[in-house]
């Protein structure tokens, strides 16, 4: 089943101890539709400027990556910049030129409306409604979100939990939402809020699946050097929803298979600048790195 991916397309402009890359693909959307490839086919919807490099259009059809609802308008390319420290977790921006990105409202065409596997990536969350707004019945949404949403735009985002299955955020997020300090009494409060499925990323600390029948902790991939971590979490998710649309049965029983999948994809993420780590593994990796984390795991 093909999925619809809605995010931001960006050109990052990424520091770190030991090099400097300007201007590589980017955003939210990107790094979650390349991750998502791998898995069933994949509708972008973004939005970039007519200074986007033709090159980064050729990666994404490589990549299968259908366009028809990415726009491109007269203007500039979202562009971040940021710093990373020796120490990998911690980073500052240094710049945001959001560009056209300012006045993206994506309208979906008609051939859109009905897929039946939905992201919500990490965008504002009236943009996250207006895209709900279009589809007719998805089997399947999730939405991402982030600490900016959280101080910026809460009401909207607590209506959007009520519309999705499962929401994505981070540890120190989960508890900014709840105002518990402890993850998991944290994430019995957002069930309440809404989502069938709570999904808290830990870094290199795997993440936490919470559904209403209990817990499942995934370990991260062990890495000995991690290059870049910027898109890490988008990939995770890409993968995973990725792994859903591609299999059958219910979506409780395929769930924590699908983390370990988004796990992987997230780790070939982190070795390289940008999406340079994602774009050049293949299927048959992905599956020789989950069998080498299921081996990990296994006690």
């Amino acid at each position: 089943m093909s999925i619809l991916i809605v995010g931001s397309t960006a050109l990052d402009s990424i520091t770190t101890p030991h090099s400097h890359r300007p201007r590589l693909l980017g955003g939210s959307a990107s790094h979650a539709s390349v991750a998502a490839s791998f898995f069933a086919p994949v509708h972008l919807v973004g939005i970039v400027g007519d200074d986007f490099p033709k090159a980064y259009l050729n990666l994404y059809r490589r990549h299968g990556i259908n366009l028809d609802a990415l726009q491109i308008v007269s203007g500039k390319t979202f562009h971040w910049a940021g710093e990373y420290e020796e120490n990998m977790n911690n980073r500052r921006t240094l710049k945001t030129e959001l560009g056209v990105f300012e006045s993206f409202s994506p309208d979906l065409p008609a051939s859109l409306q009905k897929v039946p596997y939905v992201l919500l990536a990490n965008i504002a969350p009236s943009l996250q409604h207006h895209v709900l707004d279009q589809m007719h019945k998805p089997r399947f949404v999730i939405a991402d979100t982030m600490d900016l949403w959280l101080n910026t735009a809460r009401s909207e985002l607590l209506r959007l939990l009520r519309r999705v299955d499962a929401v994505v955020l981070n540890d120190s997020e989960a508890r900014l939402l709840t105002a518990d300090d402890n993850v998991i009494s944290a994430v019995k409060k957002i069930h309440r809020l809404g989502p069938e499925y709570v999904i808290v990323k830990k870094g290199e600390h795997g993440s936490l699946l919470s559904a209403r029948k209990g817990l499942f902790l995934a370990p991260a991939f062990p890495l000995s050097k991690v290059v870049d971590p910027t898109g890490a979490g988008d990939s995770f998710v890409g993968g995973l929803i990725g792994h859903l649309a591609e299999g059958k049965g219910s979506i409780g029983s395929r769930l924590r298979r699908a983390i370990i999948y988004g796990t992987v994809v997230a780790s070939f993420c982190c070795e390289g600048f940008g999406l340079t780590g994602t774009t050049r593994i293949n299927r048959k990796a992905i599956e020789k790195r989950v069998k080498s984390l299921e081996d990990l795991m296994r006690f």
